[in-house]
């Protein structure tokens, strides 16, 4: 394992982060750690991601933590969409979500905000994925750092976060 500076440290046969490649391994997908695409720089946002890989910004899966009534939730969102918290309050049927801060997210995913996989986590967590990941044929997500990503079929995706399909991406007018 090689770590650079405040980096999350590398899986050193992928890229991804021990972690996730753990869980990866556990949940028998290991060939998903020979698809995964390491950066020199950064790809923390999904901007960036889209711009690194070659796709379009809406076939980057976000995995973004929220507080609905104090319990942390993951919305998996496409990259070009925005989370409408007031979906996922009444999807949830909270009366307040709010974003974690970066100190929340690293203590309940075990990443660092940029690097967040949509599974793997340090703690179980209810996970929600808009449909709007299904709009592609492959979409791609963090490997548990800021510098790798790998793809997956965004129902596979689904099914792996045990993730329940919503809708919660702001509508635009």
């Amino acid at each position: 394992m090689t770590t650079n500076g405040s980096e999350t440290p590398q899986a050193p046969d992928s890229g991804a982060n021990p972690r996730f490649a753990e869980a990866v391994r556990e949940l028998g997908l290991g060939d998903l750690l020979t698809g995964i695409r390491r950066f020199p720089d950064a790809t923390r946002t999904a901007a960036e991601a889209a711009a690194a890989i070659g796709c379009e910004l809406s076939e980057i899966c976000k995995s973004l933590i929220f507080a609905a009534d104090g319990v942390h939730v993951l919305v998996l969102m496409d990259g070009a969409s925005r989370v409408d918290l007031e979906r996922v309050r009444d999807e949830l049927g909270a009366e307040k979500v709010t974003r974690a801060k970066a100190d929340v997210v690293r203590e309940t995913t075990g990443y660092a905000i940029g690097g967040v996989p949509p599974f793997g986590h340090r703690t179980k967590t209810r996970v929600l994925a808009d449909r709007s990941l299904l709009a592609h044929d492959v979409v791609w997500a963090a490997a548990g750092n800021p510098h790798a990503v790998f793809p997956m079929e965004p129902k596979e995706l689904v099914a792996y976060a045990g993730a329940t399909l919503v809708d919660v991406r702001e509508q635009t007018p």
